[in-house]
């Protein structure tokens, strides 16, 4: 049986700031007090195997590192009806997807949750390095206190 809510994080950690998903699901795995009807799974670049999370959810959270014209470290909430994806796919890779493309996949085969919450997280640098950039580090338990709230 699957937990009803899952958090998902989404992201490359050797890319800076790209990995600000994974981090901040990382940091939520230490919370001893996580609500037993969620689960966090790190999808990393995971491409459609966002797909297999989404069975049998009622409402999943995406936190994953987004362009939107915002000062380095700004956190946003939107749901995929409110963005659209400026993503250029190489078609290279099973890891690379969009996740609104994916999401639309989901739809037309009948598993989209009903609820599907994105936190976009802007990047002060996206370069192969490990580690995030001071500016998103600093601001990671932010991060997780707004999925806290959003799970609870």
């Amino acid at each position: 049986m699957v937990a009803p809510t899952v958090v998902i994080g989404l992201g490359n950690p050797m890319m800076t700031d790209e990995g600000i998903g994974v981090a901040v699901v990382a940091r939520l795995h230490q919370c001893a007090d996580l609500p037993a009807n969620v689960e966090v799974v790190d999808l990393g670049t995971g491409g459609l195997s966002v797909l297999h999370e989404l069975h049998g959810r009622s409402k999943v959270v995406f936190v994953d590192c987004a362009y939107m014209d915002a000062s380095p470290a700004t956190i946003r909430r939107f749901t995929p009806d409110e963005v659209c994806s400026a993503k250029v796919q190489t078609r290279l890779s099973l890891h690379e997807g969009d996740l609104l493309q994916t999401l639309e996949l989901a739809r037309q085969l009948g598993e989209l949750p009903p609820e599907i919450v994105i936190y976009g997280i802007e990047p002060e640098q996206v370069t192969f390095n490990l580690g995030l950039s001071d500016v998103l580090a600093s601001r990671l338990d932010d991060y997780v206190d707004s999925i806290y709230q959003e799970i609870c």
